[in-house]
C-alpha cells in the first residue's frame, strides 16, 4: 500500500525539511515482515540521538511478529491500540535509565529517550515504514514482566511495519487515518520570559 501524500494534509508555517513534517503516525499496516537490517537502521538512528552528558541512557526491547515475545508485548497494549497494531511487523518498548553510573538520579532520562525515539521514527519514515509511538499500554506490567532492572523506566511503545490498507481498520480508526495537524507556531513560542496576564 502506498503512503498517502502528507502534503495534501499539512503545510508548515515556515520552510523545513520534508522529512520532519511528512512523518506521521499511521495505523494501517500490512502484516508483512520488515527486513532485520531495516530494524537495525532504525535503532542505529536512535543510537545517534543527542544525549545529556553523553549518558546514552536509553534501551529498547523489541519483538518480531509471530513470536511469543510479540504476543507478550501486544498484551501490554490497551484495547484501543490492540485494535489496529496487531499487524505490526515489530513491537518495541523504549526504556530510560533513571540512575547515573555514580548512583545519583538521572533527571533527564525521559527527555533523552524521547530524542532517541524521534530519531527512530524519522528513520522509519525515511525508509517508507510506519513508525507509530504509543503511550497507551501498561507501564506497570512492562516494568515488571519484561525483566528490566528497576532503574529502567518504560517510556513508550512503538509499532513498526509496512503500510497497509486503511479500509481494514475499524470505522473509528479509518476516520483518524490521516496526518494530524499542529498548533500554529505563534501558540507555542514567546520571546523572553512569559508574562502573567493582567487580572
Amino acid at each position: 500500500m502506498t503512503q498517502l501524500n502528507v502534503k495534501d494534509y499539512r503545510k508548515p508555517d515556515y520552510p523545513i525539511e520534508d522529512l520532519l513534517f511528512e512523518r506521521w503516525s499511521a495505523r494501517a499496516m500490512s502484516g508483512e515482515a520488515i527486513e532485520p537490517d531495516q530494524l537495525m537502521q532504525a535503532f542505529e538512528a536512535a543510537r545517534w540521538a543527542p544525549s545529556a552528558a553523553n549518558l546514552q541512557d536509553r534501551f529498547f526491547l523489541y519483538a518480531y511478529r509471530d513470536t511469543p515475545a510479540f504476543d507478550h508485548f501486544f498484551s501490554l497494549l490497551d484495547e484501543g491500540n490492540q485494535s489496529w497494531c496487531h499487524k505490526a511487523s515489530v513491537l518495541i518498548v523504549a526504556f530510560s535509565d533513571s540512575i547515573r553510573a555514580s548512583g545519583k538520579a538521572n533527571k533527564r532520562h525521559a527527555f533523552d529517550t524521547g530524542m532517541a525515539v524521534q530519531n527512530l521514527l524519522l528513520q522509519c519514515s525515511a525508509m517508507g515504514l510506519v513508525g507509530h509511538p504509543m503511550a497507551g499500554f501498561s507501564y506497570e506490567r512492562a516494568a515488571i514482566e519484561l525483566n528490566m532492572p528497576e532503574r529502567f523506566k518504560p517510556q513508550c511503545m512503538i509499532a513498526i511495519g509496512k503500510y497497509g490498507d486503511p479500509s481494514e481498520l475499524s470505522e473509528y480508526n479509518q476516520g483518524r487515518e490521516k496526518p494530524s495537524q499542529r498548533k500554529p507556531i505563534s501558540e507555542i513560542i514567546h520571546e523572553g520570559a512569559f508574562e502573567e496576564e493582567e487580572k
